[in-house]
Protein backbone atom coordinates (compact mmCIF):
# COMPACT_ATOMS: atom_id res chain seq x y z
CA UNK A 1 0.00 0.00 0.00
CA UNK A 2 1.31 3.24 -0.73
CA UNK A 3 -0.90 5.79 1.24
CA UNK A 4 -1.31 8.05 -1.14
CA UNK A 5 -5.39 7.30 -1.05
CA UNK A 6 -7.06 10.40 1.08
CA UNK A 7 -8.49 8.48 3.51
CA UNK A 8 -9.94 11.54 5.57
CA UNK A 9 -11.84 12.22 2.00
CA UNK A 10 -13.00 9.34 1.70
CA UNK A 11 -14.57 9.42 5.49
CA UNK A 12 -15.92 12.66 4.31
CA UNK A 13 -17.41 11.25 1.42
CA UNK A 14 -19.17 8.15 2.99
CA UNK A 15 -20.25 10.45 6.07
CA UNK A 16 -21.97 12.04 3.44
CA UNK A 17 -23.79 9.66 1.46
CA UNK A 18 -24.97 7.41 4.78
CA UNK A 19 -25.06 10.08 7.48
CA UNK A 20 -23.83 8.97 11.14
CA UNK A 21 -24.31 5.22 12.58
CA UNK A 22 -23.96 5.71 16.01
CA UNK A 23 -22.30 2.70 16.68
CA UNK A 24 -21.36 1.00 19.53
CA UNK A 25 -24.48 0.61 21.68
CA UNK A 26 -24.76 -0.12 24.70
CA UNK A 27 -25.55 0.84 28.47
CA UNK A 28 -22.21 0.90 30.25
CA UNK A 29 -18.92 0.46 28.98
CA UNK A 30 -18.31 -2.25 30.74
CA UNK A 31 -21.36 -4.19 28.19
CA UNK A 32 -19.20 -2.54 25.35
CA UNK A 33 -15.91 -4.05 26.38
CA UNK A 34 -17.29 -7.60 27.18
CA UNK A 35 -19.10 -7.05 23.32
CA UNK A 36 -15.89 -6.39 21.92
CA UNK A 37 -14.51 -9.62 23.30
CA UNK A 38 -17.33 -11.88 22.04
CA UNK A 39 -17.71 -10.49 18.80
CA UNK A 40 -14.43 -11.53 17.49
CA UNK A 41 -15.52 -14.56 14.63
CA UNK A 42 -19.26 -14.46 15.29
CA UNK A 43 -21.82 -12.08 14.41
CA UNK A 44 -23.62 -9.06 16.33
CA UNK A 45 -26.41 -11.72 16.71
CA UNK A 46 -25.18 -14.04 19.21
CA UNK A 47 -23.36 -11.32 20.61
CA UNK A 48 -26.63 -9.89 21.27
CA UNK A 49 -28.32 -13.60 23.15
CA UNK A 50 -25.14 -13.38 25.30
CA UNK A 51 -25.07 -9.83 26.59
CA UNK A 52 -28.77 -10.56 27.25
CA UNK A 53 -27.77 -13.23 29.35
CA UNK A 54 -25.12 -11.58 31.32
CA UNK A 55 -27.08 -8.65 31.75
CA UNK A 56 -29.74 -11.00 33.53
CA UNK A 57 -26.95 -12.49 35.86
CA UNK A 58 -24.78 -9.56 36.58
CA UNK A 59 -26.30 -6.24 35.62
CA UNK A 60 -22.88 -5.92 33.81
CA UNK A 61 -21.63 -4.55 36.94
CA UNK A 62 -17.65 -5.81 36.88
CA UNK A 63 -17.49 -6.98 40.49
CA UNK A 64 -20.37 -9.56 39.54
CA UNK A 65 -18.96 -10.60 36.20
CA UNK A 66 -15.53 -11.02 37.95
CA UNK A 67 -16.97 -13.01 40.19
CA UNK A 68 -19.53 -15.30 37.91
CA UNK A 69 -18.18 -19.02 38.03
CA UNK A 70 -16.23 -20.17 34.87
CA UNK A 71 -19.00 -22.51 34.17
CA UNK A 72 -22.01 -19.78 34.82
CA UNK A 73 -19.83 -17.42 32.51
CA UNK A 74 -18.87 -19.96 29.66
CA UNK A 75 -22.94 -21.04 29.50
CA UNK A 76 -24.40 -17.49 29.52
CA UNK A 77 -21.65 -16.50 26.27
CA UNK A 78 -21.90 -20.01 24.67
CA UNK A 79 -24.33 -18.42 21.62
CA UNK A 80 -21.17 -16.32 20.52
CA UNK A 81 -19.24 -19.56 20.40
CA UNK A 82 -15.42 -19.80 21.47
CA UNK A 83 -17.17 -19.67 24.96
CA UNK A 84 -14.38 -21.35 26.39
CA UNK A 85 -11.37 -18.86 25.37
CA UNK A 86 -13.96 -15.94 25.21
CA UNK A 87 -14.65 -16.70 29.24
CA UNK A 88 -11.42 -16.59 29.84
CA UNK A 89 -10.25 -13.50 27.95
CA UNK A 90 -13.14 -11.51 30.10
CA UNK A 91 -11.75 -12.84 33.18
CA UNK A 92 -8.86 -11.34 32.51
CA UNK A 93 -9.81 -8.37 31.40
CA UNK A 94 -11.91 -7.78 34.39
CA UNK A 95 -8.84 -9.03 36.51
CA UNK A 96 -6.41 -6.25 34.72
CA UNK A 97 -9.43 -3.31 35.59
CA UNK A 98 -9.92 -4.65 39.08
CA UNK A 99 -5.97 -3.85 39.84
CA UNK A 100 -7.81 -0.09 39.44
CA UNK A 101 -10.34 -0.59 41.53
CA UNK A 102 -12.73 -0.46 38.49
CA UNK A 103 -11.86 3.00 37.92
CA UNK A 104 -11.73 4.02 34.31
CA UNK A 105 -11.52 7.75 34.49
CA UNK A 106 -8.11 7.52 36.64
CA UNK A 107 -6.99 4.43 34.19
CA UNK A 108 -7.76 6.84 30.74
CA UNK A 109 -6.07 9.73 32.91
CA UNK A 110 -2.52 7.81 34.07
CA UNK A 111 -1.74 5.83 30.62
CA UNK A 112 -0.61 7.31 27.59
CA UNK A 113 -2.53 5.22 24.24
CA UNK A 114 0.49 3.34 23.27
CA UNK A 115 0.51 2.04 27.40
CA UNK A 116 -2.74 1.47 27.50
CA UNK A 117 -2.79 -0.66 24.39
CA UNK A 118 0.46 -2.32 25.28
CA UNK A 119 -1.91 -3.50 28.86
CA UNK A 120 -4.41 -4.29 26.66
CA UNK A 121 -2.50 -6.40 24.58
CA UNK A 122 -1.15 -8.24 27.29
CA UNK A 123 -4.38 -9.90 28.42
CA UNK A 124 -4.41 -13.50 26.74
CA UNK A 125 -7.22 -13.50 24.21
CA UNK A 126 -7.10 -9.97 23.65
CA UNK A 127 -5.54 -9.07 19.67
CA UNK A 128 -4.74 -5.38 18.24
CA UNK A 129 -8.51 -5.06 16.61
CA UNK A 130 -10.30 -5.72 20.23
CA UNK A 131 -7.78 -3.21 21.89
CA UNK A 132 -8.30 -0.88 19.30
CA UNK A 133 -12.23 -1.38 19.48
CA UNK A 134 -11.67 -0.54 23.81
CA UNK A 135 -9.50 2.26 23.01
CA UNK A 136 -11.81 3.85 20.70
CA UNK A 137 -15.26 2.98 22.08
CA UNK A 138 -14.41 2.97 26.08
CA UNK A 139 -11.32 5.19 26.28
CA UNK A 140 -12.02 7.80 23.75
CA UNK A 141 -9.11 7.21 22.21
CA UNK A 142 -8.53 8.39 18.47
CA UNK A 143 -7.77 5.15 16.48
CA UNK A 144 -8.44 3.84 13.48
CA UNK A 145 -9.52 0.27 13.78
CA UNK A 146 -7.61 -1.63 10.51
CA UNK A 147 -10.20 -4.92 10.60
CA UNK A 148 -10.67 -7.30 7.55
CA UNK A 149 -13.39 -4.70 6.10
CA UNK A 150 -11.40 -1.84 6.36
CA UNK A 151 -8.19 -3.83 4.60
CA UNK A 152 -10.80 -5.61 2.28
CA UNK A 153 -11.66 -1.52 1.36
CA UNK A 154 -8.06 -0.49 1.14
CA UNK A 155 -7.07 -3.50 -0.89
CA UNK A 156 -9.81 -2.35 -3.85
CA UNK A 157 -8.85 1.60 -3.24
CA UNK A 158 -5.24 1.35 -3.53
CA UNK A 159 -4.81 -2.36 -6.13
CA UNK A 160 -3.17 -4.61 -3.93
CA UNK A 161 -3.24 -7.25 -2.02
CA UNK A 162 -5.03 -8.47 1.05
CA UNK A 163 -2.73 -10.68 2.09
CA UNK A 164 -0.09 -7.77 2.06
CA UNK A 165 -2.49 -5.49 4.50
CA UNK A 166 -1.37 -6.37 7.85
CA UNK A 167 -3.49 -4.67 10.89
CA UNK A 168 -0.62 -3.03 12.18
CA UNK A 169 1.13 -1.78 9.16
CA UNK A 170 -2.28 -0.78 7.46
CA UNK A 171 -2.47 1.45 11.06
CA UNK A 172 0.89 3.34 10.85
CA UNK A 173 0.34 4.51 7.32
CA UNK A 174 -3.23 5.69 7.66
CA UNK A 175 -3.61 6.92 11.58
CA UNK A 176 -0.37 9.51 10.77
CA UNK A 177 -2.81 10.99 7.74
CA UNK A 178 -6.15 10.51 9.30
CA UNK A 179 -6.01 11.47 12.51
CA UNK A 180 -4.99 14.84 12.98
CA UNK A 181 -7.91 15.82 11.09
CA UNK A 182 -10.37 13.94 12.89
CA UNK A 183 -12.20 13.64 16.48
CA UNK A 184 -12.48 10.53 18.22
CA UNK A 185 -16.09 10.52 17.08
CA UNK A 186 -15.19 11.16 13.66
CA UNK A 187 -13.40 7.79 14.12
CA UNK A 188 -16.18 5.55 15.37
CA UNK A 189 -18.19 6.66 12.56
CA UNK A 190 -15.65 6.38 9.63
CA UNK A 191 -15.27 2.49 11.50
CA UNK A 192 -18.75 2.19 11.40
CA UNK A 193 -19.22 2.86 8.01
CA UNK A 194 -16.48 1.33 6.76
CA UNK A 195 -18.06 -2.32 8.62
CA UNK A 196 -21.71 -1.46 7.83
CA UNK A 197 -21.57 0.05 4.23
CA UNK A 198 -17.60 -0.35 2.55
CA UNK A 199 -19.02 -3.11 0.04
CA UNK A 200 -22.02 -1.15 -0.98
CA UNK A 201 -19.61 1.99 -1.60
CA UNK A 202 -17.46 0.09 -3.28
CA UNK A 203 -20.38 -0.74 -5.95
CA UNK A 204 -21.55 2.45 -6.15
CA UNK A 205 -18.09 3.85 -7.34
CA UNK A 206 -17.71 1.18 -10.37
Amino acid sequence: MNGKIDYYQLFQTMYRQYGPQHWWSSDSHWETMVGAVLVQNTNWQNVDRSLANLRSSTHFEPNNLLSLSDEALMLAIKPSGFNNAKSRTIKGLFRFLATVDFDLDTLNQMTTTTDLRRQLLAIKGIGPETADVILLYVFDRPVFIADLYARRLIAHLEHCSLKDLHYLKVQQVIEPQLLPQMTVKDCQEFHALIDDHGPTFLAAQK
